[in-house]
């Protein structure tokens, strides 16, 4: 008997497939909406094949509110949605503002007024780290607290920034009306997860992250200059006061970061709290060169880097402190800086095509023999 339906936006994502393997390894039921804009459908293969069951998969675009009508038509026991689709680069976001609040902000309201027409009231976010901008002008604030004052430094940022304003307002409308009218108000939910540096891979070897174009996060940016298909990373400024003048950052492994999604969908639906915003992190900082050190000694060799100027929008810290998230959800991350290098070196160099490829043959019988 499953807990109950999840509608996972962007569900073929790095973050969304490894929240709706999660989802399905913790008896829900997943329907997953993706345009594969960013992503590969191979996505859910993989998920079948480490957990021998197999996500509902429409390619529908979140902006596309008909498309979205169709899949809740067709999928009425979903009942909470965890939300990721978006345009995510922060470099680019700048370049392209239009396209990025037409899909963030855009896209989440037609899937908020989609959910509302088929009565589906929970849904967590997957908002960024981002929103707080430069917590380091606020005194005490780093590690960063879910009270920091808000104030993202670029355009992906406010766009995160505005889709919790949206979602906060319609949840709390929702119950508001509903409170007036006598009717039952306490089941409208929300959740906004404000996370920091996701990296990692499954610890199979078999399922990670595999970015269409350039990734844009450090870890995959290093795994390539691992597998020579790029010469060196670009490390954007050694000018920062920091302890080696790179930025710093927080670094969550994606295993622990989607077992948080399931934590504050759990919580909404036992609690039903309204909005709650919740930091998910390790509340260890480390610095772009301690990064590339840590994963330069899981490769077993020095990687190539070349030190440029700071990039618009990027802030000195971004480290969480999940305390809240601690206590509130009993989620704390269980992996490690060194396992996340090494599942993701694991994943790149047996997958340097990442899904465009099979799995080598050692890794797809592991899993199998793990399942029998």
């Amino acid at each position: 008997m499953a807990v109950g339906t999840v509608l996972v936006t962007g569900g073929t994502g790095y973050i969304g497939s490894f929240t709706a393997l999660a989802l399905l390894q913790n008896d829900y039921n997943v329907v997953i909406v993706d345009n594969l804009y960013n992503s590969s459908k191979v996505a859910v293969d993989r998920i079948e094949l480490i957990c021998g069951r197999r996500p509902a998969f429409y390619e529908v675009d979140v902006t596309d509110e008909a498309g979205l009508d169709k899949v809740f038509a067709e999928n009425p026991d979903i009942d909470s949605v965890i939300h990721f689709a978006a345009l995510k680069a922060v470099g680019e976001s700048g370049e392209i503002p239009l396209e990025y609040y037409r899909v963030n902000v855009g896209g989440s309201i037609a899937l908020l007024r989609s959910m509302a027409r088929h009565n589906v009231r929970n849904i967590v976010f997957s908002s960024s780290a981002t929103v707080y901008g430069d917590a380091t002008r606020f005194p005490n604030m780093i590690p960063i607290p879910e009270h920091c004052p808000i104030g993202p430094t670029n355009t992906y940022g406010r766009t995160k920034t505005m889709i919790e304003t949206v979602i906060t307002d319609h949840i709390e409308a929702q119950r508001n009306n509903n409170k007036k009218a006598g009717k039952p108000y306490e089941q409208w939910n929300g959740a906004l997860l404000r996370y920091f540096n996701p990296c990692g891979s499954h610890p199979s070897g078999i399922m990670g992250e595999d970015p269409q174009g350039v990734p844009f996060n450090l870890l995959p940016l290093l795994g390539q200059v691992a597998t020579g298909e790029r010469e060196k990373l670009l490390v954007y400024g050694d000018d920062y006061p920091s302890r080696d003048g790179t930025a710093i950052r927080d670094y969550i492994h994606v295993l622990d970061l989607a077992d948080g999604h399931i934590a504050a969908l759990n919580y909404l639906r036992e609690h039903k709290p309204g909005v709650r915003s919740w930091n998910l992190g390790s509340g260890r900082g480390s610095t772009v060169f301690e990064m590339i050190k840590a994963f330069s000694h899981v490769v077993g060799r020095d990687l190539k880097y070349e030190v440029i100027e700071r990039r618009q929008g990027d802030v000195l810290d971004l480290t969480a402190d999940p305390a809240l998230a601690n206590k509130e959800l009993g989620w704390k991350t269980k992996l490690t800086l060194e396992d996340a290098c090494a599942d993701l070196w694991r994943w790149v160099n047996n997958n340097p095509k990442g899904y465009r490829q099979d799995p080598p043959a050692a890794l797809l019988e592991a899993v199998k023999a793990k399942k029998a």
